[in-house]
């Protein structure tokens, strides 16, 4: 039964090594059949360019191996193929380092990301890191364009607005000494049904007796400028506008500040747009209301700083809007009001480096709400990249401040920066296979919102550095390329010379050279008959192969022990072990290395008995272990091992405080009680008998023997037998009962001493009284105390 069991376990851990290892072996399974080819399947895998290196029967791509394996192999370390990725830093800036206050600088010499150009070149499943520093600039110069819905409900708020430009310019010079401001409004398109189209509305949308501008989609009303005066004059003169919805055709606005770059005057700096409005907004598909079915362009269409499009373009898709504001590194700040906070606070989610604050209702909070939004903005940095080739990917770790590290998507950004705070991110890019057909591409990435970014240069190893060697139409090739050490076919061509068409590899002739001594099984049935010769089947375990011209040798079914293939100590060739030096048998298990049983006395087996395969076969019954130096029964033992037994079993004795260091050498087992000790007759060791006493006078017991397994072992019981210490109530009870009784027994002897005395006493006084002679003479003065009366009516009857 436990043959049977052991046999199952063997075959369990066998197969279980097995999948693993072709899960593992991504080498082996990418079945290359060129050099390009293998390096391409995984970082591991190297490709064996020597000419001599592939056995009868292996095929061409066992070539292809993980780098131990190949040297395993007997593949020279110098002729593997294996290619490593690289890095160079082609412009590496430091970023710059000034305070608020100092000289001037332009923005396009204001440097805050280094490295700004790298070049990698990328191995197939290896990875190049490199890091990214990031550090606020301080005093670096913003540009802030206003866009106002200008429809009729925001007239209490244009009020506000007109003074705007100085006041914020006074609020922004405590952050930056280069601000610029512009201005701009929007309404919405001009068709129906989104505004009125009789004439008198196109002039005047308002009712009454109320004096408004005609509707109008977008209009640039003030570029970038750092006159602040400027903006109140020009936002002074602007009036309100109406429409029939209440959605507006802001996104349309948004589109164009984005794309409109020149005409806006937008600088390479820090970019807020802020979108003032208290509705809601139309988007992409909302143009079919009026007609209009063209998808938004994404281009600048402004003519005398008017849109002039927006009744030919539909409405930009949120999608769209995020792309081409990300494209422009603007960062939008939506004032809108209270009622409209929940819906802008969604369209806030989708758009990266975006704020929302709640307007008041006439927008007299508006400069505090630029403030709050663009602190909140530049305190956070969000790295993104452009869109990479296909088989490339790309992670991030961020290190932020006060040690937080981050992965993920949580790794391309770092929160609660402040000015002057440098930060720095772990970006590391692989590559899978051969992306764009090993052409060069480059990538950017960059921090959203900023327009400083970082340029890599992608470049592939898709070709091994053999491959330029290769010699086409080769004698050794009959229709191939000789490279790397091997023939790499034309197409239709097989074979290991390429010296077969593929049309002709399974005629009756040439699977006749492949049958081992005439008989029926091709290649041993072990393999397939290529072009006249056999190729020997791969197995599941990379470790494990065919050979041989007919593939019926293998190295994988050679006598084991301990459950390794020639004991470890040799290697399997056509099913026979090859034993390294000093170890022989059929299964490399028995040792001719003689040290193993050399006892400390530098006899070998302690001269109590013979070394056979590095193991000493003691011939002294008495003795054992792996030199025969161990006498379980021997006296002394039980001395010798008293105090760690004492330690380890109780706690207790002068070793307790060194049992762990001092008493480890032995495996200890308790038992309840002595009947529960192994017995000498019962075990197939000799084992030893102990009786011990502690300082308490207890006596604890236990057995010492060495198992076959030559490990020490003690069963000890894990009670002491202590001696009973004495019963103090009777004791006391005794005490008091004695002293009560002695008490009481004193008592009676006086109390008898005092009757015998009385007796004497009386006895004494009436002997005196005997003797004693009275005179019975009256007294004269004598009168009697009775008086008798008689009285003489008594008759006496």
């Amino acid at each position: 039964m436990d043959l049977k069991l052991l046999l199952i376990s063997t075959l369990l851990g066998l197969f279980c090594c097995s999948n693993a290892q072709k899960e593992g072996n991504e080498c082996i399974n990418a079945n290359a059949k060129y050099c390009g080819e293998c390096i391409q399947a995984g970082a591991k895998c190297g490709w064996c360019t020597d000419p001599n290196f592939l056995k009868q029967g292996e095929t061409v791509s066992t070539r292809c191996d993980e780098l131990d394996s190949l040297i395993k192999r007997g593949c020279d370390k110098a002729m593997i193929e294996n290619p490593h990725g690289e890095q160079k830093t082609l412009k590496n800036k430091p970023v710059t380092h000034r305070k608020k206050g100092a000289e001037k600088l332009d923005p396009e010499d204001i440097t805050q990301i280094k490295p700004q150009k790298l070049s990698l070149t990328l191995r197939s499943g290896e990875p190049q890191s490199f890091d990214l520093t990031f550090k606020r600039a301080e005093d670096y110069p913003i540009d802030l364009y206003y866009l106002m819905d200008l429809s009729y409900s925001m007239k209490d708020d244009l009020e506000n607005v007109k003074n705007l430009g100085t006041s914020l310019m006074l609020e922004m010079e405590k952050i930056t000494s280069d601000f610029k401001i512009g201005f701009g409004s929007f309404v919405e398109k001009t068709v129906m049904p989104y505004i009125s189209t009789t004439p008198a509305k196109l002039l005047n949308p308002c009712t009454g007796d109320q004096n408004c501008t005609s509707p109008f989609s977008y209009k640039n009303v003030l570029n970038l400028t750092s006159d602040g005066k400027k903006f109140n004059t020009l936002v002074g003169q602007q009036h309100i506008s109406g429409n029939l919805d209440s959605p507006e055709g802001g996104f349309d606005a948004i589109m164009q500040v984005a794309v409109c770059g020149d005409q806006i005057g937008w600088r390479n700096v820090t970019r807020l747009l802020v979108f003032s409005t208290d509705a809601g907004f139309h988007f992409a598909g909302d143009g079919k209301l009026g007609g209009i079915v063209l998808p938004n362009d994404g281009k600048c269409h402004l003519e005398n700083n008017m849109y002039t499009m927006s009744h030919y373009y539909d409405y930009p898709s949120i999608a769209h809007l995020v792309q081409k504001l990300s494209d422009n590194n603007i960062q939008t700040i939506f004032a809108v009001t209270e009622e409209f906070q929940p819906v802008y606070q969604e369209l806030k989610n989708l758009i990266p480096k975006s704020a929302v604050g709640t307007l008041s209702a006439n927008s007299s909070n508006v400069i505090n709400l630029i403030i709050d939004a663009y602190n909140s903005l530049s305190s956070e940095v969000i790295l993104e990249n452009s869109k990479l080739p296909e088989g490339v990917t790309i992670a991030y770790t961020s290190h932020c401040k006060n040690g937080v590290v981050s992965e993920g998507e949580n790794g391309r950004k770092c929160s609660n920066i402040s000015i002057g705070d440098e930060v720095t991110f772990s970006i590391s890019v692989t590559s899978k296979g051969c992306p764009k057909q090993g052409k060069t591409d480059t990538i950017k990435i960059k921090p959203l919102g900023f327009t400083e970014e970082v340029e890599i240069t992608l470049n592939f190893i898709c070709e091994c550095e053999c491959h330029k060697d290769g010699i086409k139409n080769s004698p050794l090739c009959h229709n191939g390329t000789y490279e790397c050490g091997a023939c790499k076919c034309n197409e239709g061509r097989v074979g290991r010379q390429c010296e077969c068409s593929s049309n002709d590899v399974a005629t009756e002739d040439m699977d006749r050279t492949c049958r081992k001594d005439n008989g029926t099984d091709i290649c041993s049935n072990n393999g397939d008959c290529v072009c006249g010769t056999c190729e020997c089947k791969k197995r599941d375990n990379p470790e494990e192969r065919y050979s041989g011209q007919y593939c019926e040798c293998d190295n994988f079914n050679c006598d084991r022990s301990g459950n390794k293939l020639c004991g470890g100590h040799g290697r399997c060739e056509c099913r026979v072990c090859i034993c390294d030096p000093m170890w022989t048998g059929s299964a490399c298990d028995c040792s001719l290395d003689n040290s193993t049983c050399m006892a400390s006395n530098k006899q070998i087996c302690n001269g109590r008995g013979t070394c056979e395969c590095g193991t000493c076969k003691c011939t002294d019954p008495k003795f054992q272990g792996p030199t025969c130096e161990t006498c379980p029964t021997c006296p002394g033992v039980c001395t010798e091992h008293k105090e760690c037994v004492q330690c380890r079993a109780f706690g207790t004795g002068e070793k307790k405080d060194t049992c762990e260091r001092d008493c480890s050498y032995f495996n200890l087992i308790k038992v309840k009680d002595r009947e529960k000790l192994p017995q000498p007759n019962d075990a197939s060791y000799p084992v030893m008998h102990c009786k011990e006493r502690d300082a308490n006078d207890c006596w604890f017991y236990y057995t010492y023997a060495v198992n076959n397994n030559t490990e020490k072992e003690v069963h000890v019981v894990d009670t002491l037998d202590c001696p009973s210490g004495p019963d103090i109530i009777p004791i006391v009870a005794g005490v008091v009962a004695g002293i009560v009784l002695i008490g009481l027994a004193l008592l009676l002897i006086w109390k008898l001493l005092m009757i015998i005395h009385d007796r004497r006493e009386f006895a004494k006084f009436e002997k005196e009284k005997m003797n004693a002679k009275w005179d019975t003479g009256e007294n004269p003065i004598y009168k009697s105390a009775v008086t008798t009366v008689v009285n003489p009516k008594y008759e006496g009857k």
